[in-house]
């Protein structure tokens, strides 16, 4: 039972994110991604959150490199509270943009595939912008569980200039 509930989820979401889908468009990514580098884990930090991240707390998103190229990824959270049950989530993505790799194609369910864009890297690859081009979902993320004020202040105002309205925007509870 389990098993087909996460089935029905991760189908659920991917139609969901289907459905505000773009892989051309207009929202300007990076200008180069070293793939490499930015795999491993990021925490979120903020989002505007689809329907399954509502109430997450100690998000991380992580990032592995397969073998064949594409991007295993591992989604996990606790719903609703630090001790709140644990949620797991394992989409695959692969680049799309190879010129820049700041584009990728995200998959929960196949054949349905989403939008995901690096809009923001930091040069040492410590916080990064994740947005999508319909402008619905956007994650602001780090390589630590915390930032400083004055750059989450800055990361606000940047999502803000590619066009989110960031009255949506929820910090996400990390306590580690």
């Amino acid at each position: 039972m389990k098993t087909s509930n996460r089935i029905l989820s991760a189908a659920f979401i991917a139609l969901y994110l289907y459905g505000c889908n773009s892989t051309e468009g207009g929202l300007e990514t990076v200008d180069y991604v070293d793939v490499e580098r930015f795999m491993g884990p990021w925490y979120v930090i903020a989002n505007i959150p689809t329907f399954l991240e509502k109430g997450a707390h100690n998000a991380v998103e992580t990032y592995t490199l397969r073998d064949d190229g594409t991007i295993a990824t591992h989604f996990t959270f606790r719903k609703d509270g630090f001790d709140g049950k644990r949620k797991d989530y394992n989409p695959r993505a692969w680049v799309l943009d190879e010129e820049t790799n700041a584009r990728w194609g995200m998959r929960f369910v196949w054949p349905v595939k989403a939008d995901y864009r690096i809009a923001w890297l930091d040069e040492d690859y410590s916080m990064t912008v994740v947005a999508r081009d319909a402008r619905d979902y956007v994650w602001i993320m780090a390589r630590e569980p915390e930032i400083s004020d004055q750059d989450y202040d800055e990361l606000v105002a940047f999502v803000a200039s590619i066009g989110y309205d960031t009255t949506k925007l929820q910090r996400v509870p990390q306590e580690w």
